[in-house]
Order: C-alpha cells, then sequence, then structure tokens
C-alpha cells in the first residue's frame, strides 16, 4: 500500500483543574507544549506536526519557538471534537494522529509505528497504545485507564477499573492505556458525529463511543516511558527525566 499522509496533532488547553497554564509550564527550558511538538516532529512517517489549541499564549509560544499552530474553536466539549475540527481543514490528508500535549516524553518511534499499522491494513480505522502496569497501586488508580485486548491486538474493553479482576493471580497482566491515537480521517470525522454512548458517559472515557458502534481499535504495546503531567509532582519528575536525556531538544 502507498505512503499515506499523516497528519500529527496536538491539542492544547491552557486551563487545568490541577495544573493552571499546564502547556506553558517549564521542561528543561521550554514550555511543555513546545517539548511535546519537538519530540512529535521526530517521528519520520508523519507528514507534519501541528498544535491546535483555543488559547493565543499557547499560540505565541509555538510559534515562536519555530512550531507550526492552528486556532480552534473555545466551545468544543471533547478533544475529539477539537481534533476534527482541524481535520476538516486538512482534506489531503489520509491520517490525524493525535498526541496529548501534556506528554513531553511521547516516544516518536511509536508515532511511526501506528503510522505503519494503517499502510499494512486498509481496513484498520482506528488505533492507540498500552503498556504494561506493574505497580499495585497504579493499577488501582482511577487516572490510569486499563485496556484489554483479543488475541489479536484489538481492544475488547477500556476502564477505569481494574480489568481483568486478578479472581486467578499470574494469568492475565494489567495494561494501561496511554492516550495517543490515528485515525483515518475520513472516519475521525464521523466518529466526532456520533452520539455519545452509555458506556463513554459511565467511564467518561471517548473511546468506548467506537468500540459500541461496532468499530475496531487495535492497540500496539510499549515498554517505554510515559509521565502525562498532570500535578506539580509530575512536571518535577519530567524535568528529572529531561536532565538525565542526552541531546534532548
Amino acid at each position: 500500500m502507498k505512503n499515506m499522509k499523516s497528519l500529527c496533532v496536538i491539542p492544547a488547553r491552557y486551563s487545568s483543574t490541577r495544573l493552571p497554564g499546564k502547556p506553558l509550564r517549564d521542561i528543561a527550558g521550554l514550555p511543555m507544549i513546545v517539548r511535546v511538538y519537538r519530540r512529535a516532529k521526530k517521528a519520520e512517517r508523519v507528514t507534519d506536526v501541528i498544535v491546535a489549541t483555543d488559547d493565543e499564549r499557547i499560540f505565541k509560544a509555538v510559534e515562536e519557538n519555530g512550531g507550526r499552530t492552528v486556532m480552534t474553536r473555545a466551545d468544543h466539549n471533547t478533544g475529539t471534537d477539537r481534533l476534527a475540527e482541524v481535520a476538516e481543514n486538512f482534506s489531503d490528508v489520509d491520517l490525524i494522529i493525535n498526541v496529548q500535549g501534556d506528554e513531553p516524553l511521547i516516544d516518536p518511534i511509536l508515532i511511526d509505528e501506528l503510522t505503519g499499522l494503517f499502510e499494512n491494513d486498509e481496513n484498520l480505522q482506528m488505533a492507540t497504545v498500552k503498556t504494561e502496569l506493574k505497580d499495585e497501586t497504579e493499577k488501582n488508580n482511577p487516572n490510569n485507564v486499563k485496556v484489554v485486548t483479543d488475541k489479536n491486538g484489538y481492544a475488547l474493553y477500556f476502564s477505569r477499573s481494574l480489568i481483568p479482576y486478578p479472581r486467578k493471580e499470574g494469568i492475565s497482566k494489567v495494561y494501561k492505556h496511554i492516550g495517543i491515537y490515528a485515525y483515518r480521517r475520513d472516519f475521525l470525522l464521523k466518529y466526532a458525529k456520533m452520539e455519545s454512548t452509555p458506556l463513554e458517559l459511565t467511564e467518561s472515557l471517548e473511546q468506548l463511543r467506537a468500540l459500541e458502534n461496532g468499530y475496531k481499535i487495535r492497540v500496539i504495546e510499549t515498554d517505554k516511558e510515559f509521565v502525562g503531567v498532570d500535578t506539580e509532582e509530575d512536571l518535577a519528575r519530567v524535568n528529572e527525566i529531561y536532565k538525565r536525556m542526552e541531546g534532548a531538544l
């Protein structure tokens, strides 16, 4: 299958309950959103990378550091809606890769792996990522979304609860869902227009809308370190990691 044109979109909102102004918080001398952008730009299979924001301060910070930004509406209910607004304006793009703006340790190789899935499977509509959870406290933390998959690597369910429940220990591993998504553009536009579904609303997890409507989500595994930044403690931890990284941009 021919190489497809793919666009990596990084949604970024200024407001955050636990960490106000989160996208602009400093990580080793640069705003976090710029760190995420530069990591994503290292992906080799992505045609372009763009930050989607509704805040002039974020727009300015990215542009001043050589990044590309688009302004979106401020009234979107979900990140998917913001992503779809961007996708509407890029009709020549085949794939949309959604990278969260609070993942400054995103691995560009992972972005390339997701893109490659679609090049090899013309029926694939949506894909995402998981990583093994080993810490017992982390397994029971509802902020860590868990995912279970079938034998072919397709999601069966996502939950904030511990799944699978370990009635018998040592049989199945527990996996954390990493919030990076890849969509075929046409599917993303259709997905964003679907009505919210009961399980989606119950768990407050948008990806369940796709499963409840009968669509498959391919899930690939990574052993890379991810630290999503939601608190001051997360920010301090990421800064320490960046200090240890050689040649971090």
